[in-house]
């Protein structure tokens, strides 16, 4: 159905960046990792790629690129170059040969996405990096739905409780939705969740599966 889920989620301070979370958060040698720009780390693809990790990740503009090999591509794709490329100057470049396939997204914008997948096609890098959507929208729905906007204290285990709060909370949504099969929306759910929560459950999950309510 491609619903998305959170499997962890590490809290750090403003100061400290998202990038040193890759340490903790890399150590499934069976997913595929989907970065944005700011994990962009050259240092850190040559270790993942060295030690079995896969990863894709949107390249800088600005980015020196040596191309190596053109990858031919099928008449009917999207997708506007393939090719085998190292990264970096001569000061500062990768040890390992990446990917690098250019691509248009939703909104007319040329992407370069680098990863260190040889064995997939084309079309299906670019859909994996289209759906770290979902990501965007994830962190859309607990800003706008769950009452993170403010917090009730300054305490850092107040601000912990009420992020991880807003967490299971969207986790038990997505887990109804899995469970009755629904085809409702998380926000759908939640609404139906408020209309009826004094009544009696079955009338919730009949709302949920639409179903008439006898």
């Amino acid at each position: 159905k491609g619903i998305s889920y959170p499997e962890k989620a590490v809290l750090t301070s403003a100061k400290e960046h998202d990038r040193g979370q890759l340490e903790i958060m890399v150590d499934d040698k069976e997913c595929m990792y989907v970065f944005d720009r700011g994990y962009l780390d050259y240092d850190r693809f040559d270790r993942m790629t060295d030690d079995g990790y896969f990863f894709l990740s949107r390249l800088r503009k600005n980015a020196v690129i040596r191309e190596v090999y053109d990858f031919k591509l099928p008449e009917d794709t999207t997708v506007l170059s393939d090719q085998m490329v190292l990264i970096g100057t001569t000061q500062n470049r990768t040890e390992n040969y990446f990917r690098l396939l250019k691509v248009i997204d939703s909104k007319g914008n040329e992407l370069q996405l680098l990863t260190n997948r040889f064995d997939l096609c084309a079309e299906e890098i670019s859909e994996m990096y289209k759906s770290r959507w979902a990501i965007e929208l994830f962190f859309k729905w607990i800003k706008q739905h769950l009452n993170i906007k403010k917090f009730y204290s300054q305490s850092e285990w107040a601000i912990r409780n009420q992020v991880f709060i807003a967490l299971i909370v969207f986790c038990l949504h997505v887990l109804v939705q899995l469970e009755t099969k629904s085809k409702r929306k998380t926000l759908q759910i939640s609404r139906y969740l408020r209309a009826a929560l004094w009544k009696s459950a079955h009338i919730w999950l009949r709302k949920i599966e639409g179903k008439a309510i006898p």
